[in-house]
């Protein structure tokens, strides 16, 4: 909103919204402002915008089949400075905030995602936000896979997985019992440390008080040179693997909180400055479809020298640049620079694109 002005009379916008605002202006911030705030925020509205990534991304796999799913789940944080509304203290992140919760593919498209309120644990509605998901993709796809960090470990999590025979690994708080049971680990080597990480897995049955069956569990001991502790994790599985590559399979959960990373510093939805927390909820899901443009951009339309580009990079090079504009009677002229992207790199990317409109229907003879 803090841009509408001017890039209501920008010329790139203006072609890009088409229309009246080719030839005249794009809509103004009062307008756009009574379209974010009083129109998107009804239920309705709000449910549809909140589907509408979903939608675009099986557009995507439409294009790029993929065998299997692999769905990271991760709850984030977003500062708020004012008097929002269910902007509450939250005592883990030590700031006044708003809790989003997150769901990414293996591909880094945003799955889904929903605002909630700074003080809900990190697991609060995750039912709202996976199961559709889920659903979207049962018969589609020959297996999906879960990763979640250790406040996802709760039996409801299990149960609904295995119910959709779901494959996951998610990690698994520490306990006395789970220590105990690979006390053998934990024991100092002895001899003289060496100065490479040594490594150590275990796997085994559990059964917490909580759940109905018992488990496998997978650990992971680690001793690192200069350390006189070990360093133990432990992860909940369904997965028949070695242990060692149920650990790798996990490790990669990562890139989800990276992913998470690129949103705030490229896309910038943390900025939830509505009064509402319904209007900040709309916010929320404009800067998801945000992201996942950029994400398509990345990986559909994106030669490879540039493949491993940052949505910041992408922005800054690609998208973001200055451009003189010489309009005539039936075409309008971008003329850019070559210091960001080469001429033949910026004929690439358009060609990519252009492949990506749909084939016209076949002439009847």
């Amino acid at each position: 909103m803090n841009d509408a002005e001017r890039l209501r009379h920008d010329p790139a916008m203006r072609w890009i919204v088409g229309g009246k605002a080719a030839q005249g202006c794009a809509a103004s911030p009062s307008q756009m402002g009574r379209f974010e705030t009083q129109w998107l925020p009804a239920e309705k509205n709000l449910s549809a915008l909140a589907d509408l990534s979903g939608q675009w991304i099986d557009r995507v796999h439409a294009r790029r089949p993929p065998r299997g799913v692999v769905l990271d789940m991760d709850s984030s944080v977003s500062p708020t400075h004012g008097e929002q509304e269910m902007s509450v203290w939250n005592g883990h992140y030590e700031c006044t905030c708003y809790h989003p919760l997150f769901v990414f593919n293996q591909f880094g498209d945003l799955e889904r995602c929903a605002l909630r309120p700074g003080n809900v644990h990190s697991a609060d509605g995750w039912e709202s936000v996976l199961k559709p998901v889920i659903e979207r993709y049962r018969g589609k796809v020959l297996r999906i896979y879960f990763r979640a960090d250790a406040a996802f470990a709760m039996p409801g999590v299990y149960e609904c997985l295995e119910a959709e025979q779901i494959k996951y690994a998610i990690r698994l708080p520490a306990n006395q019992v789970l220590q105990n049971r690979i006390g053998y680990l934990l024991k100092r080597p002895v001899g003289r440390p060496p100065n490479e990480v040594r490594r150590y897995y275990a796997n085994f049955t559990y059964q917490a008080a909580s759940w109905t069956k018992p488990r496998r569990v997978v650990a992971k001991v680690e001793w690192h040179p200069g350390e006189l502790y070990p360093r133990v994790g432990f992860i909940v599985t369904n997965m028949s693997r070695p242990a060692e590559r149920v650990v790798a399979f996990y490790n990669k959960r990562g890139t989800c909180e990276q992913w998470i990373k690129e949103g705030k510093g490229a896309i910038k939805w943390t900025r939830l400055s509505c009064r509402t927390f319904a209007a900040n909820a709309v916010r929320l899901q404009l800067h998801a479809l945000a992201y996942n443009l950029g994400n398509f951009l990345r990986t559909l339309a994106t030669p490879e020298p540039i493949k491993d580009w940052s949505l910041t990079t992408l922005k800054d090079k690609l998208i973001k640049i200055g451009a003189k504009v010489v309009s005539h009677g039936r075409y309008v002229i971008f003329q850019m620079a070559e210091v960001a992207i080469a001429r033949q790199m910026f004929q690439e990317i358009l060609r990519l694109i252009a492949e990506l409109r749909p084939q016209p229907p076949p002439a009847l003879a």
